[in-house]
Parts: structure tokens; sequence; C-alpha cells
């Protein structure tokens, strides 16, 4: 659209507004951002965004006159933006504002009250938004998808059968926040209605992200929320457990309260380490679950024998299990420790000491005391469980944020990461404010492949935040969790009984150090799938993630049967690559060359997983480690580009002294080593797969190779 046409448009939308309001003279303000989105506000309370691409607008009415109407400019950690501010009466003097931003499609309303008064008449609350749309929001614990209900404290997605898309979803004050679809169909965002009065100085973010594409939109609302917060996005390595393999002793795991009677739980956890060692595959730190403190009525380790056990009665390790302390087995197993957490029991001596709201403490002494004595016993990561009910604080304009402030502060100052578990979207929202809150559970306990849609939807919500999704324990011998848990980029964590570890699938995953081999981003929905679910259609799920080498990307596809129908498609240009592509099916070992534009067509009974690789100016396609699930990620291959010749660097864990590199070229290609060995060259001209084995240079460490056609 030109920019005449623009201005028309906004000036007759401005005389819409004059004809519709009150006798009362209206003024207006306006403005239009550099990509062409305009902002139109009147004095008569209305309120008008009107997007460029797609070409969708939204609005509503305050129901109020405004005063004070002003343009401003200015830039914030999202990027520079314009914004409308203005003042009005309501329940309580307050002022708004409407911001959009230069370069990014993201709209930000600021509702702030100028004096105490009722939580009412929330801003915005909007009238007009395109309509017809499908639409995916989370609620309840581990943020359930759904494409029928709307979860009141959840983003709200909209979407078209291209893609096109809108988000709405609060952007401050997340554990309070409500988004509601009225009678009259506006959706209001606000305040949860049980906070009957909003005090002086209280401001609520609202943010509505318009794209085309659906996990786009979901990327750029997600940078849009750490980047407000100010969140420094933990890489995928950013700590031990997001790096290393875990042993993991939670519910489906084999030793969940329970343990070899004649070692003992401590001699039983000590002889798992022992037994991965033998295999050659080291552990990078093992989780205690709720069974390692005492609990309930009957303050032990067991806790209660009726319900869930009750709650923590003293945070420390149970003495009958660890009679040297957490430090002492701490000392003994030389691992890092993750330790989980429950609410606080009725009983606890800790309810006469601190603060508490409902199950919880609020008190930072706590906090500070209990964060004190983690570090020192050894621990790395904290797991804060049943935030969705038990240790879900009172709603108040208080409790909520200080229990989670609180206990992310002490954390972070004694170097202790946070996993959030059985959380709400709510939580999902609030880990954007704690560097931190590095992981969340996305999926219930004991994952099994019926929870693998919930897995996959509520990465996309996790992912698209700044944490990594988690999937629950699963054992090494079920090769699809495995994969999937890969795949998420998170944690890798197992639970098998000594003697049942199966290596060679952990081997599939992780190098001989036990580090994870790991795409750049958690695996989700591809975008036609949200369309085709939200229409009922079971259609096999198609998932994908990638690893990036500075522009040259490679894609992990893994899709599975839901129902009959047994025919997926991949197009590589929906994926990302717009030249010729090499789509190879991991566990047939068998692979196709797609054109650009063109789709590949397969036919999944059970599961299958692609790798698809861009086809470069060399023509040739570089598959990576064969024997690894991502097998170009950036713990294997550091470094990689095809400039007509395709050159990588290989990393090489400690004890690797060969690995397999396999590939597709037209026909037998040249490799040479500038560093390191190659050898045992293989080409099959039926397939035009080659492999070769790749050894490490002086350094022990690291092969850098060159593949010409």
């Amino acid at each position: 659209m030109s920019r005449t046409l623009r201005l028309l448009f906004v000036a007759l939308l401005l005389a819409l507004f004059v004809l519709v309001s009150p006798p009362s003279f209206v003024t207006g303000v306006t403005f239009t951002s550099p990509a062409g989105d305009s902002v139109l506000v009147t004095s008569g309370g209305a309120y008008s965004i009107r997007a460029q691409s797609p070409a969708w607008t939204f609005g509503g009415n305050i129901g109020k006159s405004l005063a004070n109407m002003a343009v401003h400019a200015g830039k914030d950690h999202i990027g520079s933006y314009q914004e409308i501010t203005f003042t009005y009466q309501a329940s309580a003097a307050r002022s708004g504002a409407i911001r959009t931003y230069d370069s990014k499609p993201v709209v930000l309303f600021t509702d702030t009250y100028l004096s105490a008064g009722s939580n009412s008449n929330p801003f915005p609350r909007l009238t007009q938004y395109p309509l017809h749309l499908q639409h995916l929001s989370y609620s309840g614990t581990f943020a359930h998808y759904s494409f029928r209900t709307m979860g009141y404290d959840s983003p709200w997605l909209f979407f078209d059968t291209r893609g096109n898309s809108f988000m709405l979803s609060p952007a401050a004050n997340f554990m309070l926040a409500s988004t509601q679809r009225e009678p009259d169909g506006s959706i209001a965002s606000g305040i949860n209605a049980t906070i009957p009065l909003l005090p002086q100085g209280f401001t609520q973010r609202t943010f509505l992200v318009i794209g085309s594409g659906i996990n786009a939109t979901f990327e750029t609302w997600g940078h849009a929320m750490t980047d407000l917060q100010g969140k420094d996005r933990p890489a995928n390595d950013a700590n031990i457990p997001l790096d290393f393999l875990g042993y993991w002793t939670d519910a489906g795991a084999t030793y969940y309260y329970s343990f070899d009677p004649a070692k003992g739980y401590t001699g039983t956890l000590l002889a798992v380490r022992d037994a991965f060692h033998r295999l050659g595959i080291p552990l990078g730190y093992m989780e205690l679950d709720s069974w390692w403190y005492p609990k309930g009525l009957s303050a032990s380790w067991q806790g209660d024998i009726l319900g869930d056990k009750g709650g923590i009665y003293t945070y420390t390790a149970d003495p009958t299990l660890f009679p040297r302390g957490l430090k002492g087995f701490h000392q003994k197993l030389s691992l890092p420790l993750g330790t989980h957490a429950r609410w606080i029991d009725p009983l606890s001596p800790y309810r006469a000491e601190y603060s508490m709201s409902r199950n919880i403490i609020t008190d930072v002494r706590y906090w500070n005391a209990i964060a004190a004595n983690l570090e020192n016993e050894g621990v790395i990561i904290y797991e804060q469980d049943w935030l969705n009910d038990n240790a879900l604080p009172a709603t108040n304009l208080n409790d909520p944020q200080a229990f989670l402030n609180n206990m992310a502060s002490a954390m972070a100052t004694y170097g202790i990461s946070i996993q959030y578990c059985m959380a709400l979207p709510r939580h999902f929202l609030q880990s954007t404010e704690y560097n931190n809150v590095t992981t969340i559970r996305v999926s219930n306990d004991h994952f099994t492949r019926a929870r693998w849609d919930e897995f996959l939807y509520a990465s996309r919500l996790a992912g698209s935040l700044g944490v990594w999704p988690s999937s629950d324990v699963f054992m090494s011998t079920e090769k699809y969790n495995l994969l999937l848990a890969t795949l998420s980029a998170g944690i890798v964590g197992v639970g098998d009984p000594i003697g049942n570890i199966n290596k060679r699938n952990l081997l599939h995953s992780v190098r001989a150090d036990g580090m994870i081999v790991k795409p750049d981003t958690p695996v989700v929905p591809v975008d036609d799938l949200y369309i085709q679910d939200a229409k009922g259609l079971h259609s096999p799920m198609v998932a994908a993630t990638y690893t990036d080498h500075d522009g040259m990307k490679a894609y992990y596809v893994f899709a599975y049967r839901r129902g009959k129908q047994t025919t997926v498609t991949l197009k590589p240009t929906s994926l990302g690559i717009t030249g010729k592509a090499y789509v190879y099916n991991f566990f047939t070992g068998r692979g196709t060359v797609v054109a650009a534009g063109s789709a590949y067509s397969d036919r999944v009974t059970d599961a299958s997983y692609y790798i698809v690789a861009p086809i470069g100016p060399s023509g040739i396609a570089f598959l990576g480690d064969k024997g690894k699930f991502v097998s170009l990620g950036k713990k294997r291959i550091t470094q990689l580009r095809d400039d007509g010749n395709i050159e990588a660097t290989i990393a090489f864990a400690r004890g690797e002294t060969t690995l397999k590199m396999h590939g597709y070229a037209p026909s037998m290609p040249v490799i040479a080593a500038a560093q390191g060995t190659v050898r045992s060259l293989v080409y099959h001209s039926s397939t035009h797969l080659f492999s070769f084995i790749v050894s490490p240079g002086n350094d022990s460490s690291s092969a850098v190779i060159t593949i010409s056609p």
C-alpha cells in the first residue's frame, strides 16, 4: 500500500470514529511505523491498529474520553518504537499507551493506575480482530495444549489456513494476568478478577504480535517477551544438566522410592554410576527425587502411606538413607546433584519459622538458607515441583511474585539453576523474568508415546520463551523417547535399572564423554500440523528442528502415525532450504534427492526420522556423524561450509579415536584431511551414498576435512 493510500485509510477511519462518537468534538492522534503499520487513537476512546502483512485490523474502545494524547519515539530492549500515550478517568485515574516497533511486528499495550482503584475496565479490550480463525492456547498442568478451549493464563494464538497468525498475551504480572473472551466476542487482557483493587502505580502490559508463519510468530513473540524482561536466553549447553547425560530417579524411573535392599539407596545409586562408567558412558549428574527428604506426618523419606506422601517436613537429607548427609553422599558419588522439592507439609516446623502463603514459603531467609545448603552439598539444579496446586501460593499482589522471585534470586546467588515442574502456563511466562530458570517439564510423569503430542506442543511454548523443554524420565532401551529427548535440545535423563542400560542407543544421543549432541532449537510441530490438528484430521505428526552452521541449515524431522493416515509429505522449502536437498531416513539408511520447490513423500506405519541436508555449490549433501541422531550437531561438527568444496571441523571426545562420517554425492567424492586422517572411503554408485572413517589430529580433539566433488 502506498503512503498516499495509507493516509487516506487513516483519514477515513478517523471520520468513521467521528460519526459513531458522541456529539462532542473528537480529535485523533496517529502514526505509521516504518514497516507500514498504523495506529490511531481518538479523544473519544477509540483505538485501532492496522497491520501491513497480513493486512489485519485490530481495535477497541476504552469507553472514556481521553486527554493528554501524544506521540513519542524511543527505544527499549526490543528495539526502536513509536508510541501514543494518553490519560483517562475510569474507576481511577489511569494512563495508557500503544507502542509499535519500527522493525518488528509487535504491539505493546500499557495500562497504568495513576491512583488506586477497582480492577475493572481492562485495556486492551479488542472488539475488532480477524474472525473465523483457528486458535491454540494452553491450560492446566504442564501447559496442556488445546485447539478448542482458551486458557485464561496462556498466550492465545490465532491463525488461518495459510499460517498468517497473531498472538495476544500478557507482558507483565504473569502470575495474576488473565485473558478472557467476553460474551460479546471481544477479547479482554487484564488482571485476574479475584484481585478487587489495584494500587497507585500498578502497570499491566499486553503484547499483540502479528506475523506470517505460525512458528515464526511464536518466535517473534517469545523473543519480545524475553527482550522486554531482559532475560539472557540460556544456550542449550548452558549448564551440566543441559550439556550432559543425566540419571533421574523421579516417577517412572527404576529407583523411584525403590532400591536394592542389599546395597541400600545410596549404594544402589553408586552402583548405577559405576554401571554407566563400565559401559564407557559417564554420567554428568544425578537427580534425587522427592524420596531424598522427610515428608508428611511420619517425617520419613517414604512419607505418608495414603495419598501423595505429604509435603516437605524439612528440606534435608533423610538420615536413614544418608547417614553422612547429602554432602557426604555427593563426595562419594563425585557427581553434581539435582534435587527435587514439593510443598511444605502442614506439620513442618518451617511454618512456625518462616512467612508462608498457603503451602509454600515466601520468606527470603528460607530461600537463602536452602540455596546455601544446596550449594555446599554439591547441588547444581533445583527442581520445584507441584507448581500447579500444592506449591501454588495465594492469589494476591505479593505472594506469587515473592515466592518465585526469592527462589530464583537465592538460587542464582549460589550458582544453582532451576527447573519448573507441573507448571501452569503462567509459570512458562514467568520464567522470562529469571536467567537461571533454564528448563521446564513439558510432559507428565514417565515419558511415553501417549505423551509425545503434549510434549511437542508445550515445547513450542517453552522454546519460544527461552526455557529448554524437558521430557520426563525414560529408559535407554526406548529408542524413540531417547530420540525425542535429544531433539528437544534440552535435558536427556534416563532411569534404567542396573544391568539393562542400552549403550548402543545412548551413543546415538551422546558422545563417549556423555556430552549430548543436540540441535540448536527444540523440536516442534511444523506449521501445517497446527492447521491439520486444529481441524481434527488425525494426520501423522511431523515435527522439526535444525542445526545452523552460519546459514547452512540441516533439519531433523520426526514423524509418527496417530490415526489411519500414513502418508507424510515433507517440503524442504517449508523448512527453510530453498535449493536442492537430500532427505535421509535414519532408520532405513536410504535417501532421496529433492529438487528445489519439490516435496518428498513417505509412508509412516509407526515412526520415522529424517535428516534433511542442503545440497550446496559442491553438489554434495554432508550428513555428518553416521552414528548420531543429530548428525550435524555442533558438539560433533563444530564448523561447516560449502563454497564448492565442503569444509568441516569435527570434534572428538576423550577416548574417541575414529568416527564414521557419511553423505550424498552424485559421484565418488575426494576426501582430504588438513588436520587428522581419513581412510576407508566407500561409495555406493546405486544410492550415491558415501562414508569414510576420520581420526583426530595430534591434539586428539579435532579433525579438519575437505570433501570435493
